[in-house]
């Protein structure tokens, strides 16, 4: 996938359990792409409701965005770090994600 130099991202092929284990994971996406799945333990924050609920966005944990395929992760990453989180995009996303086997939570 494309990286933006300036957007912080990772790969999931890079994505090791201790940064997964440690950081606080945003999905970004719609209600309806959450409901069919999404990483275990991540939180749901659709994008458009992010500026209003930041507050429930930790200052003191790495913030792992995700979306569907990295754009709307990217603008979530990129929003974050400018208030001062320390947030890193997932690069291509849960589209990526699901592509290399990894776990899909529908709970």
């Amino acid at each position: 996938m494309f990286r933006n130099q300036e957007i912080p991202s990772v790969v999931v092929s890079e994505l090791d359990d201790a940064l997964l284990a440690e950081a606080f994971v945003l999905d970004v996406r719609e209600p309806d792409e959450w409901d069919r799945g999404h990483i275990d333990g991540a939180t749901h924050i659709p994008l458009g409701e992010l500026q209003e609920r930041v507050g429930e966005v930790p200052l003191d944990q790495k913030v792992l965005c995700v979306c569907a395929v990295g754009g709307r992760s990217g603008m979530a990453t990129q929003f974050l770090n400018q208030l001062g989180r320390e947030a890193i995009n997932l690069d291509g996303g849960m589209h990526a994600w699901e592509i290399s086997g990894r776990p899909i939570s529908t709970n």
